[in-house]
């Protein structure tokens, strides 16, 4: 069919070639009301100089085109993004930052691109199944298998929300004096009442305002982070940059420990669970404009768990997605981490203050007596924001999490309330137990929690993009009004990796049903040998930096 349509229009250049130059009116009248598109060039006229103003319009045309439909896919990136400028970032670049002043810049850049790569992933595989990870391993894995890792899920949802929580009853003490155990109930209840208003299957408008209003916390925490950075003393702009390139610093001594805390606090477990979660609301409002997919009463009363988006919907929006993430990860998330880190270097460096004793309280207290007033404020505000985002969308992510795993018939109001129930008690135990003082090493100790569990969260997302029976969708866009069972699919398929590969199967008849074609998206040999590298690489130096704590080392967690 491919090369039958390149023919047609071969011919059909031919032809329009051989047409006089001059059309004549009555003609070209004729021509016009038949709806034939008609072609002239005027004797004497430049008509290279018109093409090329032509050419020139249409390629701004197509410009301003790519760039309104990007604009559509704007949020969920960043949501993710979130993820990667929590109060456990701040934690782990104000501690690296007084040590090692830019140094450790080159850490920070190297952990957000394994953490981009691994998003990536998510985002295929919640486009190609119309599954979270946790809706996959539910699918996928036997009972007890998923018992295991919802536990280590919901773990690293508690030690993710620590953070969260913790942060941003900081900025409240330092900012208005709010009492901690205050703050931390004061944090609940914010979130609910915004998640009370989400409803991640329900229509992409009310999508879109939840992805605006976190954003909106996300810039503010970028507009802070700006003014910051032209009010500390940061010295030479080219040692900044040198700090990006690898030195020795980052793979000796503290450096090294530093190093891997950063890795472990840039990527975080329930962001991939975030990252596939929250790329179906698009597909889906595609396929249903499309009449691809018709949801019943039933299917929104189960979260749309029968959904699987046509192919039409996944070329459509797969590229804008991946794009979207890879800009929001690369300019937001990185700038946000790589400024916490500047900041602290230019304040905290020199001045008697190392990773054991620098903290949030005390970066604050520098920033108003060596600077000003106003830019501690700053700092903490950023602080605030950070927190507030990212504790939305930590619940966010425990909310995938219990549906996916458990898949709870609970009303969804019922299901987030114990779920930050259940995330939020041991930060109020811990704020009510240890006060001001261990506030600093709880930031610190949940991230090593994170950096152990981070291997047997990640492993499943691995083997699902990497599985062909998995990551496979039909070519006939029919497919999407029932989804069959598994039971009902036909033993015969044809597994291919492109649309060109597919063969026209031999006519149907009532005793033997045509077989559905398939197009394989799984991940390349490569993308897959790339992948599982990536994941012995971090969960080496995860479980390394964690023997050597258990050691005995001097690693200040």
């Amino acid at each position: 069919m491919k090369y039958q349509r390149l023919e047609e229009e071969e011919t059909s250049l031919e032809r329009l070639a051989e047409a006089p130059a001059q059309v004549s009116g009555g003609r070209a009248a004729g021509n016009a009301a038949r709806g034939t598109a008609v072609y002239s060039v005027e004797e004497g006229s430049d008509g290279g100089g018109d093409f090329t103003s032509r050419a020139s319009t249409g390629t701004i045309g197509r410009l301003v085109q790519i760039l309104a439909k990007y604009a559509r896919f704007i949020g969920p990136g960043m949501l993710v993004s979130v993820a990667y400028m929590d109060p456990g970032n701040f934690s782990t670049a104000v501690a690296a930052g007084s040590a090692h002043r830019y140094q450790l810049l080159f850490s920070v850049l190297v952990s957000n691109i394994l953490a981009a790569f691994w998003q990536c992933l998510c985002a295929k595989l919640g486009a190609v199944t119309g599954l979270d990870l946790a809706q996959n391993c539910r699918k996928y894995f036997p009972h007890n298998v998923n018992v295991v890792l919802y536990a280590l899920a919901e773990m690293a949802i508690i030690a993710t929300d620590l953070a969260e929580v913790v942060g941003t009853a900081i900025s409240l003490n330092i900012l208005f004096g709010v009492p901690l155990p205050l703050g931390v109930v004061l944090t609940v209840v914010d979130v609910l009442v915004v998640l009370m208003a989400y409803n991640h299957s329900g229509s992409l408008r009310m999508v879109r305002w939840f992805e605006m209003f976190v954003s909106l916390l996300v810039m503010l925490t970028v507009i802070c982070f700006t003014v910051e950075l032209f009010s500390v003393p940061v010295g030479s702009v080219k040692q900044v940059f040198a700090g990006f390139l690898p030195s020795r610093v980052v793979f000796e001594g503290d450096g090294l420990y530093l190093s891997l805390a950063i890795l472990g606090a840039t990527v975080m477990p329930h962001s991939l669970y975030l990252g596939s979660g929250v790329v179906q609301p698009r597909l889906r409002d595609f396929d249903t404009r499309k009449g691809h997919y018709v949801p019943s009463e039933q299917d929104v009363e189960n979260n749309h768990s029968n959904y699987k988006p046509s192919l039409d919907a996944i070329n459509e929006t797969m590229h804008y997605t991946v794009a979207e993430l890879l800009v929001s990860l690369f300019t937001v998330a990185l700038f946000v981490n790589c400024s916490i880190l500047i900041v602290s270097g230019a304040t905290l460096y020199g001045k008697g203050a190392d990773q054991s004793t620098a903290d949030l309280f005390s970066i604050y207290t520098l920033l108003c007596d060596t600077l000003s007033k106003a830019a501690g404020t700053i700092f903490v505000l950023a602080l605030l924001f950070s927190g507030q985002s990212a504790g939305i969308v930590c619940t966010l992510s425990g909310q995938m999490v219990s549906e996916g795993f458990l898949n709870w018939t609970l009303a969804p109001s019922v299901r987030r309330t114990l779920t930050r129930a259940v995330a939020i008690t041991p930060c109020l135990i811990l704020v009510l137990v240890t006060g001001r003082t261990g506030l600093s090493a709880a930031l610190n100790a949940s991230q090593v929690v994170l950096s152990l569990l981070l291997p047997f969260v990640s492993a499943p997302l691995l083997y699902f993009t990497s599985n062909k029976e998995i990551m496979r969708v039909p070519l006939d866009n029919n497919c999407y009004h029932h989804m069959p069972n598994e039971d009902e699919i036909p033993l015969t398929t044809f597994d291919l990796e492109t649309n060109e590969h597919a063969q026209s199967p031999s006519p149907a008849s009532p005793a033997h049903p045509a077989p559905i074609l398939y197009k394989d998206m799984s991940n390349s040999p490569l993308t897959t040998v790339v992948s599982w590298l990536v994941w012995f690489f971090i969960s080496s130096l995860n479980f390394y930096l964690l023997a050597s704590f258990a050691s005995g080392k001097d690693v200040h967690l």
